[in-house]
């Protein structure tokens, strides 16, 4: 072999040398860029689970403070009704009073009697409308709406506007803060 054909020798296995390098970094980049898609991706999915996990507990605390908001609401109203039963219990009571008052009233001679019935009558109801017992208020001619009142009876209206109103109050209703413990009876006129 001669000098120029060892040249020629060299320089083509240098290329070969050369253009394998070329394709083993080739290689090794895509390798490279497979790995950094691979941890971008996995990136992207820690990433992912990350917000998933805030929009979770994001989620749960507004939950939780819903619930604080509702169970304090119902204790507030608990305590407001708490004696509903009690009220409820006395209410006949309040209507004797008011009976034993009228007829007191149509004897002259128990005057001293009136006024003591009539100062134990005070008492009670300054008590329960402290504890938030209130009357409903109803009127001979308002309008009948049976959401407020209990039509107990109808009857021939005596006049024509009173049609659909009410007649007469039977029975007074009550409250107890914004809840009506007993309805009013009332008469309505046809």
């Amino acid at each position: 072999m001669s000098k120029k054909e060892k040249v020629k020798d060299i320089e083509a296995e240098q290329t070969e040398v050369l253009e394998k390098d070329i394709e083993g970094t080739e290689a090794s980049q895509e390798a490279v860029n497979e790995e950094t898609q691979e941890e971008l991706s996995v990136e992207d999915q820690l990433k992912e689970e990350l917000q998933k996990e805030k929009d979770k507990f994001l989620r749960l605390f507004a939950e939780f403070e819903n619930y604080k908001k509702r169970t304090s609401k119902e204790r507030i109203e608990l305590f407001k009704t708490a004696g509903k039963e009690v009220m409820i219990e006395l209410l006949p009571v309040l209507d004797d009073f008011e009976r034993a008052l009228l007829h007191i009233e149509d004897d002259k001679e128990a005057e001293e009697l009136r006024k003591g019935v009539l100062l134990i009558y005070q008492k009670l109801l300054s008590t329960l409308e402290k504890k938030g017992l209130s009357v409903v208020e109803v009127a001979q001619g308002d309008a009948f709406n049976a959401d407020v009142h209990t039509a107990i009876t109808q009857i021939p209206a005596p006049s024509e506007d009173l049609k659909g109103k009410i007649v007469d109050v039977v029975e007074k209703g009550y409250k107890l803060g914004d809840t009506i413990i007993r309805f009013p009876k009332v008469v309505v006129g046809q």
